[in-house]
């Protein structure tokens, strides 16, 4: 079992629920993310998701978007994604997940990528546009060194698909709430239940949920029926708005629907 599966698990066991927190690499500078990620440990994210910033941000909403391009116009690069993860880690022990498209760690090379990935200190990496079937390389890569591989699913999925992203994926398998792309939105997708129900109907994977949680009810609400509630937009939206003082106040303030 790899450290975020255990990690679910043992809350669940509890009765707590899982907070996983979104937050990209070099926004607006490579230390500042960090900072960043580092106080959202500190005030109640359980797993830290450090997103690469990419040019073609397919699954990414504007806010997110917005923030991903003001890394790259001050010059982010690929490896140093894996310098803001070993800041991080220089102060909590706190499981971390690269938040990655494909391209960007096809053309990095995809064992230095894995071998990088551990030797900073991560668990592992989320690929939203890259699927198992075309990922064997990718996940006997993070397998040979127990990194985990989180594959996503969506409302639109075939039962076959999820039972199969599911079973291929370790850690957790991501269950988009709703059809759409990132950002925040006043009432979690329905759908976003009978996914989650379809995965453990299928698959003794845990999931998490992700796209669009915004409150502590909606956390709240996620952890009652997945493993785990995964927050992004609204973490970065925050820090737009009052810097690390306001992402510590709506991290701790998500973190109230923990239980």
């Amino acid at each position: 079992m790899s450290k975020v599966s255990a990690l679910l698990s043992a809350n669940r066991a509890s009765g707590r629920g899982t907070l996983i927190g979104y937050f990209p690499a070099g926004y607006p500078s490579v230390e500042e993310s960090a900072q960043a990620l580092i106080s959202m440990a500190k005030n109640g994210c359980d797993v830290l998701e450090v997103g690469v910033p990419y040019s073609d941000p397919v699954m990414d909403g504007l806010v997110i978007q917005q923030a991903t391009e003001k890394a790259l116009e001050a010059g982010f690069k690929l490896p140093q994604v894996f310098d803001v993860i070993k800041r991080v880690r220089q102060e909590i022990d706190t499981p971390i997940l690269v938040m990655s498209y494909w391209n960007p760690v096809l053309r990095y090379g995809v064992d230095r990528f894995a071998t990088d990935l551990v030797d900073s200190g991560a668990q592992g990496m989320i690929t939203p546009d890259l699927i198992p079937d075309e990922g064997a390389e990718w996940i006997q890569a993070a397998e040979s060194k127990d990194l985990d591989h989180v594959f996503l699913v969506a409302p639109s999925s075939s039962d076959e698909r999820v039972k199969t992203n599911a079973d291929l994926s370790s850690g957790f398998v991501y269950s988009v709430s709703t059809m759409g792309i990132t950002g925040e939105r006043a009432q979690l997708d329905q759908l976003a239940r009978g996914l989650a129900s379809r995965v453990k109907q299928s698959s003794t994977t845990p999931t998490c949920v992700g796209v669009g949680i915004s409150t502590a009810d909606q956390v709240r609400e996620v952890n009652s029926y997945a493993d785990g509630a995964i927050v992004g937009t609204a973490f970065v939206k925050a820090y737009q708005t009052g810097g690390l003082d306001a992402l510590t106040a709506k991290t701790r303030e998500l973190a109230l629907g923990l239980g």
